[in-house]
């Protein structure tokens, strides 16, 4: 299995975002990943997977939780340690779909 650190070094650099705002089907934002230690690789995963599938759905969501590895299994025995694996989880079992906003730094 791929580590997610090496699955990290695949997906495109996030120098120069600031940061992710996922939106509910009303456009309210419902969660917010920032450019920042502790929260970078994630960034790097949700603005990949906004990237490849224009939305964060059950496709989008199932090759996430593939790409945090060895993180998955640690969230699925852990809920609420990994607030970001967890939502993919939810969407992945039938939660609504996330839109996705990209913010660049200035």
């Amino acid at each position: 299995m791929t580590s997610f650190a090496e699955v990290l070094k695949t997906l495109p650099s996030v120098a120069t975002i600031e940061r992710v705002e996922l939106m509910d089907a009303s456009g309210s934002v419902v969660a917010q990943i920032e450019n920042k230690p502790g929260q970078a690789g994630s960034l790097a995963v949700y603005h990949h997977l906004l990237r490849e599938h224009g939305r964060i759905d059950a496709a989008a969501a199932n090759a996430g939780l593939h790409l945090y590895a060895e993180h998955t299994d640690d969230a699925r025995r852990s809920p609420g340690k990994h607030p970001n694996i967890d939502r993919l989880l939810a969407i992945a079992a039938g939660a609504a779909a996330l839109s996705g906003q990209v913010t660049p730094k200035v």
